[in-house]
């Protein structure tokens, strides 16, 4: 079976499941001869069996299915009735079309099997009168059939797969959803209780919940090709009808997408198509002209990243004008000269995206009316989906879609805001940034009025989410501590929410049409506690919140300072004691760990722990600048490495990372310091990092650096739990 192709093996299952339903029919048949849905069901079958065996040249096959057709085209046309001496020829026909089938089966080749014999049977009784067609001894089952099957040892194909009503798996889907929630819930049970017994049968509960959501929502995947048979028909008439000259190229056609998705995005798709046909391709004198190659090409590309499907659809045609598509808003009154002369060139591309917005210069049969864009993106981001374009004049334009492999079950976030409970899609989070009561209101920043918060050299724009679901000021606690750093479209911000709860996977319950048309909310879920929590729609919020003159502002500004200002370095502060905060570069800094200290041992004079198969030297900041307090159980180290060896600094506590500049330095040293400087309102001492190093490690410098992790994705999440 491993040697059949796979046009052969969907062949295969398909007629094995007709010539069963054959069986049944032409029996019926014999009972009800005049049955004219029972012959056209026949006839059908071998009608399909004997055309696909044409095309896949498999000889025998077609010519004893096209002589049982034609028999069957007497008995259709009522030139014969049905009798036993037809249904016996018919079925001994089915079953040497059945050996056939097996010996495909076994070498992708007919083998041995001869048809000779029973087209003759065939032939004879369409010779003979209908009224004088004697009573001949029903066809004995045939025995090779049993023994080639035997000689495989395996199971057919036919017997390997089943059709499965597309609604029995999606009530399938929905009761993994109901186990996910109970899952979700016994799981916090079993974590508050102490119980080892309950806790074992959680994680199992927990496994196999798991294992059984994976295999369910595998049954639901279906490859992107699907989608994409239709497209080469969709080009080759649109070519015609444009006058334009397209190849088409496909590519990631194995790439799986859930079923309901993918039907959602079939009309995205296609109208995605038709416009880089009719608007991004030019005509092939005008390509010409431009020493380009006369027919164009258009790219269908699809592949998983980030744990989404993206979709692409690139032409090498004459690209986007930003300038003419500013030009076009500003004549429909979209936008004012100013906001266009503001925005960034990929911004005035997302305004093709708004309602009635067409830079079409004359309305077609295929395009032109300024609908199209926006119900395109709205069609994918009602499934959790986003929509982008980058065109480059003169070269193409890519469109590119990102959907989620699945609606149904999906990591979030869970945050909390004015008591509330509610869900981030893990997929739009980047990051967690902790803001402190200390520092959270000279860590925000105002670029007109509009909050932002500088975040490793680049403003972020803020969205406080109390704001957005319009909270009264009343019911919120105090201020935002966290920040969640999220992606939307082309969008990157910071919800500000009061707190981060946990990460799990949640099933998506629709919202009724009133709560969806709030424009916030993406759906509902059932937390593991209980409690009903609403998952936010990342794109709405962002259309909502965001204004894009504001995020220009905060890239202009963060332009200029970076401008005006090159004696800038990024510094991890931490805190060491008795309200002691020092600095040092981030660039050096590779990891944070959590240690307790029962794992500390001691090498001679100094302190060492068994890390990463390595034994690794400690520094106690505070201890070597003199802020001694009290002992703690659990270590938060700082890991310096260079080439194999590496060295952890013990600190109290993260702060932030925040930008030093050369200009504030105080030239004060002291036994470990370089100096201090003036972070975030109050002075901040400057790590000695190399002397701190060599109390720890004596050869430390001797060895060749490499290159450092990325300390920013690194300490991204750490941050967040070093800081509470």
């Amino acid at each position: 079976m491993d040697d059949v192709d796979e046009i052969v093996r969907e062949f295969l299952v398909e007629s094995q499941e007709n010539l069963d339903q054959l069986d049944r029919d032409l029996v019926a048949l014999e009972e009800q001869p005049g049955s004219r849905p029972l012959l056209s069901s026949v006839f059908r079958t071998i009608h399909t069996i004997k055309g696909t065996s044409g095309f896949l040249a498999m000889h025998r096959l077609e010519r004893l299915t096209h002589a049982g057709e034609s028999l069957l085209v007497e008995l259709r046309d009522g030139r014969r009735t049905m009798d036993q001496r037809t249904t016996d020829v018919l079925l001994a026909m089915v079953d040497r079309v059945r050996d056939l089938l097996t010996a495909i089966e076994r070498d992708g080749t007919e083998g041995d099997v001869e048809v000779d014999e029973v087209i003759a049977q065939v032939e004879a009784v369409r010779a003979e009168a209908p009224q004088a067609a004697a009573t001949a001894p029903a066809a004995a089952p045939d025995a090779s059939a049993a023994e080639t099957t035997e000689e495989v040892g395996h199971l057919r194909v036919g017997d390997s797969a089943i059709r499965v009503d597309v609604d029995l798996l999606d009530a399938l889907m929905r009761q993994v959803g109901e186990l996910v929630l109970a899952r979700n819930q016994i799981t916090r049970l079993a974590a508050a209780a102490d119980d080892v017994a309950l806790v074992r049968t959680a994680q199992r509960l927990d496994l196999v919940a798991g294992e059984l959501q994976e295999g369910v929502m595998k049954t639901r995947m279906q490859p992107i090709e699907h989608l994409w048979s239709k497209m080469p028909r969709v080009v080759r008439d649109l070519a015609a009808t444009c006058g334009r000259e397209v190849q088409l190229e496909m590519s990631g056609g194995d790439t799986e997408l859930d079923r309901s998705l993918l039907e959602a995005v079939k009309d995205p798709l296609t109208h995605l198509v038709r416009n880089a046909v009719d608007h991004g391709i030019e005509a092939p004198a005008t390509r010409v002209a431009a020493g380009k190659p006369a027919k164009g090409v258009l790219k269908l590309r699809a592949y998983h990243a980030g744990g989404q499907v993206v979709v692409e659809v690139a032409d090498d045609g004459k690209g986007i004008d930003p300038v003419v598509v500013g030009a076009k808003a500003v004549e429909r009154g979209l936008r004012t000269p100013a906001q266009v002369e503001a925005s960034a060139p990929g911004d005035l591309l997302q305004l093709l995206f708004l309602p009635g917005f067409s830079t079409a210069s004359a309305v077609t049969n295929v395009s032109g009316r300024g609908v199209g864009m926006d119900v395109v993106r709205t069609k994918v981001e009602q499934v959790g989906g986003t929509v982008d374009v980058e065109s480059t004049v003169g070269v193409g334009t890519v469109w590119r879609l990102r959907i989620p492999l699945t609606l149904a079950i999906m990591p979030a976030l869970t945050v909390e805001c004015a008591g509330d409970v509610y869900a981030v899609p893990q997929v739009n989070l980047l990051e967690l940034v902790a803001l402190d009561a200390q520092r959270g209101g000279t860590a925000i920043e105002h670029v007109h009025d509009a909050p932002v918060y500088r975040l490793r050299g680049e403003l972020l724009p803020l969205v406080s989410l109390t704001g957005v679901l319009e909270i009264p000021d009343e019911a919120t606690e105090g201020s935002s501590s966290v920040i969640a750093v999220v992606q939307a479209d082309h969008h990157r911000f910071g919800l500000l929410v009061d707190r981060v709860l946990n990460t799990e996977e949640i099933v998506v319950k629709p919202l009724s049409a009133r709560l969806k048309s709030i424009g916030a909310y993406a759906g509902a879920t059932v937390l593991g506690d209980g409690r009903v929590s609403l998952i936010l729609d990342v794109q709405a919020v962002a259309r909502r919140a965001l204004h894009g003159e504001v995020e220009a502002a905060a890239r202009r500004a963060g332009t200029d300072e970076q401008l005006v200002d090159t004696d800038r370095e990024q510094v991890l502060v931490v805190g060491i004691g008795e309200g002691r905060h020092v600095a040092m570069p981030l660039q050096q800094v590779t990891r944070l760990e959590h240690l307790r200290s029962d794992d500390v041992e001691r090498v001679g004079g100094r302190e060492v722990v068994r890390y990463r198969g390595t034994i690794l030297p400690l520094v106690r900041l505070d201890r070597m600048l003199g802020a001694y307090g009290e002992e703690v159980e659990e270590l938060l180290v700082v890991v310096l490495t260079r080439g194999t060896r590496a060295v952890g600094l013990v600190v109290r506590e993260i702060v932030d990372i925040l930008e030093d500049r050369d200009d504030q330095h105080s030239d004060v040293e002291d036994m470990g310091l370089l100096g201090s400087t003036v972070l975030g309102g109050r002075v901040v001492e400057l790590l000695d990092v190399r002397a701190a190093v060599l109390a720890a490690d004596a050869a430390f410098y001797d060895e060749q650096p490499q290159a450092p992790d990325d300390a920013s994705e690194v300490l991204g999440s750490d941050l967040v739990g070093a800081a509470r």
